[in-house]
Order: structure tokens, then sequence, then C-alpha cells
């Protein structure tokens, strides 16, 4: 008799890391996740699960070169070029099912961690244009995948909302992660933005809250918010069941208004609370199933 393959992946408990590693580290995405079915939440706990572990990546190297390594480990993984035993990585087994079982585009993965790679250098963010670029490629592809997976297939239909709904929350998360960045170095804020209201990659990083730099800000918010009301009406007429994947969405307003209300951009990361942010997504995962408006937009 041949012995037990002891190197097969145990998928259950490949999928409960996940659900549990976005619940300690992505709870926003986590909670949408509990509105969704059982069956397509695990892979929406795959799928964020792999977004965090290379998003992170900046976090747990010192050095950029180690980083576009571990960067190049889950291209090769998602190309079929895996190097090493992925049953001893739940988050890469947990994908590599889901991409097995869904139609989940390969091609858009690669993009995302592509545009990752911006993460792991001190480079300035150039213009606005590369920022909502980034974005896209990022938080965007996350929503609309999320919604393929809620679906059961891609919807092209989709894309339009997805973008904007991920720009809005990709913005609104790095100007709430302001402290963070500046601590590390980084440049979110895009440079053309910074000129055009007086301010400096070098207020960013050194943490002086000038005049410029808080106009920018403003600036910045207002765009965050435009792309919030765009994906509210294109999300008109969506189907019901993708709800879960722009959930998020319903944060915004309140973690813009949050920003604009802070006396210090670089004091602590700012935003509403984490209860108030479960109760929003309760309340406005309610407010769908009812078929009401639960996009809100910023004051002002």
């Amino acid at each position: 008799m041949a012995p037990p393959d002891t190197s097969a992946p145990d998928l259950p408990a490949a999928y409960i890391h996940c659900a549990g590693l976005i619940r300690a580290h992505d709870r926003d995405r986590f909670l949408s996740t509990l509105f969704a079915p059982r069956g397509p939440r695990r892979y929406l706990s795959a799928l964020y699960a792999f977004n965090l572990e290379v998003a992170r990546v900046r976090e747990v190297v010192r050095e950029p070169m180690p980083g576009e390594l571990r960067l190049q480990w889950w291209r090769d993984l998602i190309e079929g070029l895996g190097r090493g035993e992925v049953a001893g990585h739940p988050v890469a087994a947990a994908l590599l099912d889901m991409l097995a079982t869904t139609d989940t585009p390969r091609g858009a993965l690669l993009n995302l961690i592509e545009a990752r790679t911006f993460d792991l250098y001190d480079d300035p963010m150039p213009s606005l244009n590369d920022l909502e670029g980034y974005a896209g490629e990022t938080a965007s592809v996350l929503v609309q995948i999320s919604a393929g997976l809620l679906l059961g297939r891609q919807d092209a239909a989709l894309a339009t909302a997805s973008g904007h709904a991920g720009v809005a929350i990709a913005m609104t998360g790095l100007m709430r992660a302001l402290p963070l960045q500046a601590a590390r170095g980084q440049c979110f804020i895009p440079l053309d933005v910074l000129r055009a209201n007086g301010a400096s990659r070098e207020d960013v990083v050194q943490k002086r809250a000038t005049p410029g730099l808080r106009a920018a800000l403003a600036s910045l918010r207002q765009r965050a918010a435009y792309h919030l009301d765009e994906a509210r009406g294109a999300l008109d007429g969506a189907p019901a069941e993708v709800t879960p994947a722009f959930l998020p969405l319903s944060l915004v307003a309140g973690d813009l208004n949050a920003l604009a209300r802070a006396a210090d951009p670089f004091d602590g990361v700012a935003g509403i609370s984490p209860l108030m942010r479960q109760w929003t997504l309760w309340r406005a995962a309610r407010k769908a199933r009812a078929g009401k408006s639960w996009i809100r937009l910023p004051a002002g």
C-alpha cells in the first residue's frame, strides 16, 4: 500500500486560515464577507488574504530586493510556475483552489502584484493620474473580481462601478494611513497635487502639516468623494448579489468626514471607530436588501 499523500493541502483549513487572517488585518473586508453566501464567501477570503499578503510585503522586508522576490513567488504561483510546496502556505493553497474552480482572471491578479511593486520603494507618487491607476490595479480589481465571485461569473458590465469604487476606497485608505506611510518615508500624495497647493514630498515624509499639505489633502478628499458618487450612480440596477463586494463603500463618507475634522493629519490613523464601522456595514447591507439607497456622500 502506498503511503498517504501528506503533501496535499488541507483546503478547509486553508480557507479558515484566510478568514482568520483578514479578520485580524483587513477587518472591513472581513465583515463584508459575512454578508455573502457561504459558497463564494470562502473564495472572497482567499482573494482578500492574497491581497493582504502582497500588500504587506513592505512591512516584512527591509530592502526592496527581498520584497521583489516575494512578489515574484506569487507571480510564479499564479502563472503555474510555483516554487516550493504550497501545502505549507494556506493562502497559496486556497488561492490556487479558487483559481481552479472559478473564472477569476489571472492577468488581473498579476497586474495587482505589478502595481504593488511601487510599495517597495520610496519614490513619490508622480501624479493624480498615476494614483488613480494604482488604485485601479489594486483596490478596483479586488472589487470587480469579488463581484464576479459572488455572481458566479465575471461581468464586464460592473467595470465602471468597480473602478470608481476601488479608487474611492483606496484613496480614502491611503489618506487614513498617512502617518504610517510618512514614518516609512513613503509619499502617496501625488506630486502634482502637492505642487499645485504649494506643498512638497518633504512636507509629507517629515510630517509637516503645512497649509499647502492640508490643501492638497482636501483636494484628494474631493476627488475621492467624486469617485464615491460615480460608483453610487454606476451601481444603479446592479445585481443584488454583488452588494458584499461593494460594502466597504459605505465607510468612505464617514472616513472622509473624519479626515476633514482631524486637527493634525499625522496624529494617528483617522476614520470612524471600529464599532461604528461594523454598524455602518450592517446598516448598509440591511438597506441594500430592502432595495434602499445605502451609499451616502461626505458632508460638504
